[in-house]
Formats: C-alpha cells, structure tokens, sequence
C-alpha cells in the first residue's frame, strides 16, 4: 500500500471511505463515514521528498488540507527498512471547535490504520 493510492486512502481515510474515480482525471471521490457526505480529493506526490500531499474539498475547489511525510528510518538512528510517517492537517478558515476536535480524533485514527495496513502489506512481502 503506497499513501499516493487513492482507492488504498479510501481504506482509511474516515472522512473519505470507498473512493472511486471521477470523470477528471486525478479527481477522486469518497463519502464520509460520519455522515454520508461527499469528499473529493486529489493528491500531490513528491516522492523524492517523501511528502504526499491531499487537497480536500468539492468537485470545483480543492485544498491543500493534509500532508504525510515518510522520513527514512536510517535517518533517525533506526534499521535500513524502518521509516516514520508524520501527518499534518491545516483546519479550514470556518470550522468551528468541535469539527476540529471530530477532526483531529479521525486523524489519530487514521494514522493507525494507514501505519496497520502499511505493515500488513509490507510483512506480506517478506
């Protein structure tokens, strides 16, 4: 599973379950898992700074929202094939507290989930 792959975010992105493709090219759909809405979302690899970029919004504007970096393992004193994932989010001008706190807490979750599924598929190849 690679963070770059829409369809793998749609496995655990909350707010962006079940993507499929839209009619434009490198537009993605998902729905959230909280309420049913609509999620679109496009993302930005720049693989030689391990960054991932996803800008978030609707069909007509998305974004920039959230961002992983993988950092090396070796590069912070672990094994050749270890890495670290950091994620970031930028809150949106008109959240209020409690969509920030909704969030943050799906964003902890994720991470789980994302480092589980990373894991999984990695020791499947081993």
């Amino acid at each position: 599973m690679q963070l770059s792959d829409a369809v793998a975010v749609g496995r655990w992105a909350l707010g962006s379950m079940n993507v499929i493709a839209t009619p434009v090219q490198g537009i993605w759909h998902g729905r959230s898992l909280f309420d049913g809405s609509d999620c679109f979302f496009e993302i930005r690899a720049h693989h030689e700074h391990g960054l991932v970029d996803y800008h978030v919004g609707s069909m007509a504007l998305r974004l920039p929202r959230v961002s992983i970096r993988v950092t090396p393992g070796e590069t912070r004193g672990m094994e050749h094939d270890d890495c670290t994932a950091a994620m970031t989010t930028w809150r949106a001008a008109g959240l209020d507290h409690e969509g920030w706190l909704r969030t943050c807490r799906a964003h902890d979750v994720e991470v789980l989930l994302f480092k589980a599924q990373i894991e999984t598929a990695w020791n499947s190849t081993r």
